[in-house]
Order: structure tokens, then sequence, then C-alpha cells
């Protein structure tokens, strides 16, 4: 069937103008308290030329933040100091990223691609609107500047540029944690424990290291004293980090505290459980039955199921 002109001719308008229209946003934009991916859609260049850096300006409350690294991209990560000290992974810290960014790659203005950080939604309330300022450049030197903040009672829609947000939701409503496998996380009293997994170990290999998210929705903290399995002789909660250019793990003393509302991250590259004097390396495809101990919630028993040991879940992986 052939289309009137006239219907055409519009099309045509509505279709080119729709880039202009389209803003930088978050692929998530409600979530609770904790561990928060930042999603950052970019779907656009600048009239025509292609996006040759993107910075993201990290809120403040937004802590601990790593960026993914994107093929073909660099990456620069400036530093400085919070507004306030906060608590994460039961340290207090008042300094840490405060802007990411990603530069060298081109994504042409008919493209659409994602930028990604990692980090911590720390004291968040329910509610509040945490804005992420992203700036898109190009080659000319134009900028694309989705920085704009409404003001209280203001609709963000009304910008023109309007900085990209998540808002806060309450955390029995959002604080919706899954395994792997994407069934419900598993209850100890306020606590849930979501994303379980092992890596797989190489033969002869005496120890391995697992992996998983704790979630307290409650309004006191608690305290991961004890982990044990009948796959290792012994099991700790260990800690990683750079000393004199040498990674050095060692193990939390005194216990892991899971701070009231928080969530603590037992991930590749930094916190994780240790698996020491194992009696069969770990394989693909089995599971490692563990305990944990909380000083609060009790003891949990969990089932971790062994993934890759080239591949794991989670970005920063570490070879054990």
């Amino acid at each position: 069937m052939r289309i009137p002109t006239f219907a055409a001719s519009a099309a045509a308008i509505i279709i080119s103008a729709m880039p202009s229209m389209a803003h930088v946003s978050l692929q998530q934009k409600e979530a609770a308290p904790g561990t928060y991916k930042a999603v950052l859609g970019i779907p656009h260049g600048c009239d025509g030329e292609p996006t040759v850096s993107v910075r993201v300006e990290l809120p403040e409350g937004f802590v601990g933040a790593k960026p993914m690294p994107k093929p073909g991209w660099t990456i620069e990560i400036e530093t400085g100091d919070y507004a306030e000290t906060y608590r994460l992974h039961g340290e207090d810290v008042s300094s840490g990223p405060v802007a990411v960014t990603w530069a060298g790659g081109s994504l042409a203005d008919e493209h659409y691609d994602e930028f990604v950080v990692r980090g911590t939604l720390a004291d968040a309330k329910a509610g509040e609107r945490i804005f992420f300022r992203a700036t898109q450049t190009c080659p000319s030197g134009k900028e694309e500047a989705w920085v704009e903040v409404p003001a209280e009672g203001q609709d963000p829609h009304s910008l023109e540029h309007p900085a990209p947000f998540v808002t806060i939701a309450a955390a029995a409503a959002a604080a919706e944690t899954h395994h792997h496998d994407g069934t419900p996380g598993i209850a100890a009293g306020d606590l849930r424990i979501a994303e379980p997994w092992a890596r797989a170990m190489l033969p002869g290999q005496p120890s391995g290291g697992a992996y998983m998210t704790i979630r307290n929705e409650g309004r006191e903290p608690d305290r991961l004293v004890a982990v044990s399995s009948p796959a290792a002789g012994k099991v700790e909660v260990h800690t990683m980090e750079m000393k004199d250019d040498v990674m050095v793990m060692r193990p939390v003393e005194r216990g892991l505290e899971i701070p009231a509302g928080g969530t603590v991250d037992l991930e590749p590259g930094g916190l994780h459980i240790m698996f020491m004097e194992v009696k069969t390396p770990f394989a693909e495809g089995a599971d490692v039955p563990v305990t944990l101990e909380f000083e609060k919630a009790g003891k949990v028993e969990v089932t971790l199921p062994v993934l890759s040991a080239h591949t794991g879940r989670g970005e920063g992986k570490h070879q054990h």
C-alpha cells in the first residue's frame, strides 16, 4: 500500500525529531537503599555526531562506586571527599569516587549503548530522588549535558535536559533480593541472602571462594560471626586490599557487620568467603553446602551453586 505524501512527510518529521527528544536515563528507576547498579542508557549523539565521551557525576551518598569497563573505551575515575561519612562493609568511609568518565570510544548517533557504574546507596530515605548528572561530548566539542535537577514539586520531565535519577523505595517494598535463578532470597530474621555462588576450583587447588549479597532490613545491625561447611576444613570471611602494589587477603576480625538498612556484597575482588583445606575441589555444576551464623539472626543453611572458574557473577572478578 502506498502511503500518502503528506502522511509520509509527517512520519519523517516525527522520526527525525525523536532522537533529540530522547533523554539519557537510568534503566532501574526505583531501588531500595544498598547496592545499586546505575545503568545509563545513551540514546543518541549531538545533532548527528557520535558520542566520544560520557562523564557521570556520582551523587552524594552513592559510595564505593566501581565503573564497568567497556571494550574500546578508557575509564577515568575522579576521587574526592564526601560531604558526610558513611558505613560501608563495616568500615567508615569519607572519600571515594565522585565522577567517572568513559572516553576514547565512539557511539554513533544512530546507535544506543549503556554505561554502568555500581555502588552503594547509603543512608538514602524512601521517596528521595538520587540524581546522576551525565554529560555526553562529541568530536566537535559540542555537549549534551543531562544535568538539570527539578525544584521541589517540579516534574523532572518538564526540564529540557533532566539529570537521570533513581527514586528510593521503602526497603520492605523494594529490597527484592534474588538467587542467580530468580527465586526469592533466603530470609533469616531481618536478613535477606541473595545470589549465593561459589567459584569452580582447579584440580589440586586447596582453597576456593564464594560470594553473595546480604541485606539487613531491620533497625539494628547484625554480624556474621562464623561460617562452616562440610566441604572444607576451615572457612572464613576474608577481605582484600592493596599493600605496596600487592593484593593481600586477610580474615575479617570480630565478624562482618551487616548495618541496619544496609547491604553487604561479598564479591570477587573484595569481601568473600574463603574455603580452606578443601576436601574435593569444587566442580562446575555442583553445589556446596554452607552454614552462616549471625549474631542475631542465628544459623542459616545456604546452598552455593558452583559456577565456572573463568566466569562469574558480578564485576571485578578475581581468581583465587
